[in-house]
């Protein structure tokens, strides 16, 4: 039987999942797959080309909640999505972080956040550089997040830092972008409508 691109991607979300982003090797892939590792570049030009469509992937699962009408709230929404889609696989931080930043795809959250800030009255180049921030701050969360429970789960580091790792959930996110919000606000000199 013949693999379609999406059967790849599939299989390839699930070595991601299982083994961690370092493990997300064409070799490993191929053989999950019974292939040999040069058939895989009939889907794709090069293993950057993967883990993009990979991470677009990850970005496409993720849950979609309705969008409020106060910018802040909107911002907040988008950025708790990307976080909730990083967080559903083993590295996904780390993934789409790297795709990202090097130009490869998983460019929509960020787009979104441009619009719903320039929407806001932001300045085209300020809404960029504050997505990119708030883009900052979801990824280098979620990443710590998963470092902790990788680490913790492997016993690797000890239970006085397992426990502080408790302290990086959803709660201190939360409160983590509130301040990033706030700070954009400052700078519109606009009002912050929600938060917590």
């Amino acid at each position: 039987m013949r693999n379609r691109r999406a059967d790849v991607v599939e299989r390839a979300l699930d070595v991601l999942d299982r083994y961690g982003l370092a493990d997300l090797t064409v070799r490993r892939l191929a053989s999950e797959l019974g292939l040999q590792p040069s058939a895989l570049y009939h889907h794709f030009a090069s293993k950057q080309a993967l883990l993009a469509a990979v991470a677009e992937e990850v970005l496409t699962r993720r849950p979609r909640r309705p969008r409020p009408d106060a910018w802040d709230d909107r911002v907040r929404v988008v950025c708790s999505e990307l976080r909730d889609a990083v967080l559903a696989y083993r590295d996904g931080a780390e993934l789409v972080a790297t795709v990202h930043a090097f130009g490869m795809g998983a460019s929509a959250p960020g787009r979104e956040l441009v619009e719903v800030l320039e929407q806001a009255g932001c300045p085209t180049p300020l809404a960029r550089t504050a997505s990119r921030t708030l883009l900052h701050f979801v990824f280098g969360h979620a990443g710590d997040e998963q470092a902790h429970l990788q680490a913790g789960s492997a016993g690797a580091i000890p239970n006085d830092v397992r426990e502080r790792a408790d302290l990086l959930g959803p709660d201190d996110f939360a409160s983590g972008l509130d301040l990033v919000v706030a700070g954009i606000a400052s700078r519109l000199g606009a009002p912050v409508s929600g938060g917590r």
